[in-house]
């Protein structure tokens, strides 16, 4: 059997009774998370296009900030946009992928669209998360060092199996599906350039192609069982990796549970500077030192975390833009050292021309260095030189919020929560939390609709 056609099988006959009971909690911190940043992309303004594209349209499932129903792929479309707009949702560090923005997305849309419940919708969230990290794991850093974004290559075949689960389409069609969706797999890097909205597109256009993969191959369309590893697959066509095979992508599904590896996020920025961030906030807690006793800080990360957050290193010090600055080591570690913390209003204005942030960046650099950790986490570390010459340094080999050094469900919550302020009344904010935290016992979706009442 082909990848494809393995995992046409594991989407179609997953169940959850064989799932370990933290991996099935695991699906529901993970899908409170992304709901919650989407909640908080509203709540702050962010991609406001998106719930723009979706207010003409009339349908069954429901849409960030749009107060009436729209279509199941519209909702795919707005809701990845908004729950990876302010790029606060869960990384896989093995393969750099954000998983649950492209597949949560995807699949309550179709949950909603086929009148399901909780556990229909959990066994799609599971099956989907574990196809996108397996899709990447493989490969490592090799689709970013390609320019490419992972997010959207892996989460595409993830979010076509969910909403397969979902549509009852069946191992043979789910596999056909599937050969679709490689053909639409696709999402270049260039927004690095110049810090431009198309990676907040990619998770939304992925999950809306996950639902026209899936329709076509309900009415009959065919798609390759070798779209995955085989000699016109995504990897060599996109990687020119022609050695990967079905085994090493697919070998160990339904025995290992990748879903336990998604990290999630305590910081709104990419994932490659929060250990950075919490090296530097280690070392000013124990030292004590303030923002003008630093004279130089030299951000240390792996090669793949320089070419994303610290090169043109010129360019990283003066983002011009609030989602050009997530993207900037240079500017998050000065941010710090100015404010004391970062949330999710630190990567904007005012901070962003804010002229004691920017002298601050101007004393950092970035240098690539090597962890015996990475890729499967996502480690770095910072060196500080002060004014009077103390010198200090400290790496984290494994970043918070991973499965080395995880947060707990209590941080998960309280992160929804006050992402979710943002944008909902308490009020309705309770009602997802317990729909979310409770999904298996929902007979229904309803709790789901006050995604629609966000705000901002």
């Amino acid at each position: 059997m082909t990848a494809a056609q393995r995992f046409a099988r594991f989407a179609c006959t997953v169940d959850l009774g064989t799932a370990p009971p933290a991996v099935r909690e695991a699906v529901g911190l993970h899908l409170l998370d992304v709901l919650g940043c989407g909640l908080a992309a509203v709540g702050t303004g962010a991609a406001r296009y998106a719930r723009g594209h979706g207010t003409g349209e009339h349908g069954r499932a429901t849409a960030l900030g749009v107060p009436h129903p729209v279509p199941a792929a519209t909702a795919a479309l707005v809701n990845g946009i908004a729950c990876h707009a302010l790029d606060f949702d869960d990384t896989h560090p093995a393969s750099i992928a954000h998983v649950s923005a492209v597949v949560a997305p995807a699949a309550l849309a179709a949950a909603q669209r086929a009148g399901a419940n909780g556990a229909a919708l959990e066994a799609a969230l599971l099956a989907g998360n574990e196809i996108t990290t397996r899709v990447g794991r493989v490969v490592g850093d090799a689709f970013h060092l390609r320019g490419l974004h992972p997010t959207a290559i892996c989460g595409v075949f993830g979010a076509t199996a969910a909403v397969a689960r979902l549509t009852d389409l069946g191992e043979r069609r789910t596999a056909h599906a599937l050969g679709i969706a490689g053909s639409m797999a696709s999402g270049l890097m260039a927004y690095l350039s110049d810090g431009s909205d198309t990676k907040r597109v990619h998770p939304g256009w992925m999950a809306h192609a996950a639902h026209v993969a899936v329709d076509l191959a309900a009415h009959g369309a065919t798609g390759p069982a070798g779209v995955i590893e085989g000699r016109y697959g995504v990897y060599h066509a996109l990687l020119g990796r022609g050695d990967v095979t079905a085994a090493d992508v697919a070998g160990d599904l339904g025995s290992h549970w990748e879903t336990l590896a998604i990290a999630f996020k305590p910081y709104p920025a990419c994932h490659f500077v929060h250990a950075p961030l919490d090296a530097l906030a280690a070392l000013r807690t124990e030292h004590g030192f303030e923002a003008d006793a630093v004279e130089r800080i030299t951000v240390m990360l792996p090669q793949a975390g320089i070419e994303l957050v610290g090169d043109p290193i010129e360019r990283k010090r003066r983002p011009e833009t609030p989602y050009e600055s997530k993207f900037s080591a240079p500017f998050a570690l000065a941010a710090l050292l100015h404010a004391g913390s970062v949330d999710a209003t630190t990567f904007g204005a005012p901070l962003l021309t804010h002229p004691r942030v920017l002298a601050l960046a101007d004393r950092v650099d970035c240098e690539a260095h090597e962890y015996d950790t990475f890729p499967a986490a996502l480690p770095g570390g910072v060196r500080v030189a002060l004014h009077d010459g103390t010198r200090l340094e400290r790496h984290l080999r494994h970043q918070r919020g991973g499965a080395e050094h995880t947060m707990l469900a209590a941080e998960v919550v309280a992160k929804y929560r006050g992402n979710a302020a943002t944008a909902l009344d308490t009020q309705n904010a309770q009602r997802l939390e317990d729909a979310v935290l409770d999904l298996p016992a929902q007979s229904a979706l309803d709790g789901f609709a006050v995604l629609g009442a966000a705000v901002g």
